[in-house]
């Protein structure tokens, strides 16, 4: 394989710049979102916030205690797809070859566009320029011949930074870096290296490959060859989307098994609509809980089939309820998703199948319902237990 030219472009302090962009006034505070109550995490925080100590995933009620003064605000989910929107085409004008990492990152292999667009790191400045002549955002970028070490790149001088790694410079650009710049080199592996004297990329390129087969197995192998830059993975344009779920954490605590259904009902009405948006459905359901003191646990269960219906999801996510400690163990958080997700076949293939006349009716119920949820909003149709008494 020739030199690859890949670009990482990750959006800065994406949520907050939005924000900022709609509302001047705020520019040059600290800009906080996420869940508004002190229940929440934190989903975003400007560089201004940043200075503070706030990040994101931390607990809401720790961001106001660093940051007393800053402006907390909720999420505006359509908005930052809009304007996300707006980037991507951008980069797509560059290169067919993109992949999202998220709503505000991904990566570019501009490798077949150098002969049109000029060299790499030129592409990359015009890409930045243009974010910021039309949507008035800025971008860091990282230009390397791999996608792990352009990622790393573009996280070294940000806001609006541009870090260009030359295929003859990854050892010492990789060298000095602090071991836990790498991917999957969490607290626990990164204690784990330190026992062997390794800090930096330079300390772990030098451990000998059976010492690290023999402490972390496959990872100490793909550990070794990130620390030489080495990375073949192309960039992925057409990659699916593995599961779709919705959680909720809780202002106070659920106590109670009802109520833990009656969220559950809740989460999985919106799965099931947005699974239905995407014109895909899904086999395997797994039920997220977390309770008070930060303890998580999973549980899934695969279907026979298919489904993206709410009561079909919500009746497996009940049962998995059952094998957790809910109703003994307050519960913070709840989430439910669907993954082993496919796109429906078509009708006509399911007239063989005895399930025929019972999906259609529940298929044409569900159209019924998105139809009318389209038209007037979250709160139009929803099943009868979710109402208020």
């Amino acid at each position: 394989m020739g030199v690859r030219n890949i670009i990482h472009l990750d959006m800065d302090a994406f949520y907050p710049a939005v924000e900022v962009l709609d509302h001047p006034q705020l520019k040059g505070k600290p800009v906080i979102v996420g869940g508004i109550n002190d229940r929440g995490v934190v989903s975003s925080a400007s560089y201004e916030a940043r200075n503070f100590g706030v990040h994101s995933a931390q607990p809401m009620v720790t961001a106001r205690r660093l940051c007393p003064k800053g402006i907390f605000l909720p999420v505006r989910m359509n908005r930052y797809r809009e304007v996300s929107a707006q980037v991507f085409e951008i980069f797509h004008r560059f290169t067919p070859l993109v992949e999202p990492l998220s709503i505000d990152e991904a990566f570019l292999d501009v490798t077949g566009s150098i002969r049109l667009f000029g060299q790499p790191e030129a592409i990359a400045q015009e890409i930045k320029s243009l974010i910021v002549r039309e949507t008035g955002l800025t971008a860091s970028a990282g230009v390397a011949p791999s996608k792990f070490v352009a990622k790393i790149a573009s996280d070294m001088d940000k806001p609006d930074g541009l870090t260009v790694v030359p295929p003859e410079n990854v050892r010492a650009f990789l060298d000095p870096l602090p071991i836990e710049k790498m991917w999957g080199v969490g607290k626990v592996t990164r204690e784990a290296l330190g026992r062997l004297g390794v800090r930096t990329f330079r300390d772990l390129s030098r451990i000998p490959l059976k010492v690290l087969e023999q402490r972390f197995g496959k990872q100490g192998l793909k550990m070794h060859e990130l620390s030489l830059g080495l990375d073949e993975r192309p960039v992925e344009p057409g990659r699916e989307v593995k599961s779709v779920g919705h959680e909720e954490t809780f202002a106070r605590d659920i106590e109670d098994m009802d109520e833990a259904r009656k969220e559950i009902l809740a989460l999985s009405t919106k799965v099931a609509r947005r699974m239905r948006r995407k014109g895909m459905q899904g086999k395997t359901v797994t039920l997220k809980v977390k309770y008070s003191d930060f303890v998580q646990v999973t549980r899934s269960t695969t279907l026979p089939h298919a489904t993206d219906d709410a009561l079909e999801i919500f009746s497996n996510a009940s049962r998995l309820l059952l094998d957790t400690e809910a109703g003994n163990r307050p519960i913070r958080l709840l989430g439910v998703s669907l993954s082993q997700l496919e796109h429906p076949w078509q009708e006509e293939q399911l007239s063989l199948f005895h399930r025929e006349n019972e999906s259609r009716k529940r298929r044409d119920l569900n159209r019924a319902l998105d139809s009318v949820f389209e038209k007037h909003g979250e709160k139009s149709v929803r099943p009868g237990s979710l109402l208020a008494p």
